[in-house]
């Protein structure tokens, strides 16, 4: 099976990828699907992307204190949108806690369990 965490508990390169994909539909500036290389530097989900992405993740928009909670601990730009940094701090954090949550959002956006795109409709 596909490893999510690398040896040192942090986000493996091949899960990198799929994020960056992920966080790539719900970011500003509107980039086109699917992304090809790097990210923007100045990538980030505003409250609108943050939400959006929650929906299509969780079902339903993040709660305030949720959210407050997120922009408080991970990292953020000054005007306090989630960086791709902050993205990932989410889903190490979430991986370490519960795996399988990872992987059922993993799923949600598409992908099985080799990290593979299937679902070509998601973007």
């Amino acid at each position: 099976m596909i490893s999510l965490l690398d040896d040192d508990g942090g986000i493996s390169e091949s899960f990198e990828k799929c994020l960056k994909q992920i966080f790539a539909k719900y970011c500003t500036p509107k980039l086109t699907l699917p992304l090809a290389g790097d990210l923007p530097s100045n990538a980030c989900l505003d409250s609108t992307g943050l939400q959006a992405w929650a929906l299509d993740t969780n079902g339903e928009p993040f709660s305030e204190d949720t959210k407050e909670e997120i922009l408080q601990f991970m990292d953020v730009t000054d005007e306090g949108d989630l960086t791709f940094k902050g993205f990932l701090q989410v889903y190490q954090l979430q991986t370490e806690n519960d795996e399988e949550e990872t992987w059922r959002d993993l799923s949600k956006h598409g992908y099985d369990r080799s990290l593979n795109l299937i679902d070509k409709n998601w973007h």
